[in-house]
């Protein structure tokens, strides 16, 4: 049975994540199990390798609008209004409206700066974020920290070693 969105009293308006695997999808629900979302030109959305290399390969992508089960597929999603505790979520007829007027247009995409994420963050609060960008950066700071620890650690135990090697052979 495709996924309907009234089992899971989805309003419009309301931010749809759809987990693919390796990164979330995000879409704006508009009703009659009918959402808009902003997509690179994918070829296929059951590949999720060939998503990845086009997500990262577009400069543009398409708002379209589609019924849930098109987008979602076999994939899990849930409604997921994820900045409500943090920013005011505009007016949902407000939201929907903007979000059709949109469809068919071709806008820049960058996967850091302006990806589905950020476009629906930004039709629900008025501003554009995304957390999956956040959290990879401070993964990627985190990750950048430690090898800057062990190169540093390196550096200290080589120059105390040569520095004992000094000192013995005195």
């Amino acid at each position: 049975m495709a996924p309907t969105l009234f089992e899971n009293s989805a309003k419009p308006g309301d931010l749809i994540q759809i987990s693919r695997g390796t990164y979330e999808h995000w879409a704006v629900y508009i009703g009659g199990n009918e959402v808009v979302h902003l997509i690179p030109p994918c070829a296929d959305d059951s590949d999720t390798f060939s998503n990845m290399l086009m997500l990262l390969d577009s400069n543009t992508a398409q708002v379209r609008r589609q019924k849930i089960w098109e987008v979602v597929g076999s994939h899990e999603f849930k409604i997921n209004n994820l900045l409500d505790g943090e920013c005011q979520p505009r007016e949902r007829h407000i939201i929907v409206r903007e979000a059709c007027s949109m469809v068919g247009r071709e806008l820049p995409y960058s996967l850091t700066t302006h990806n589905c994420e950020h476009f629906v963050t930004e039709l629900r609060y008025g501003k554009p974020e995304s957390q999956q960008v956040q959290t990879a950066a401070v993964i990627g700071g985190v990750a950048a920290a430690g090898v800057g620890i062990v190169a540093l650690g390196a550096t200290l135990f080589a120059l105390l070693k040569d520095d004992n090697k000094k000192r013995r052979h005195k």
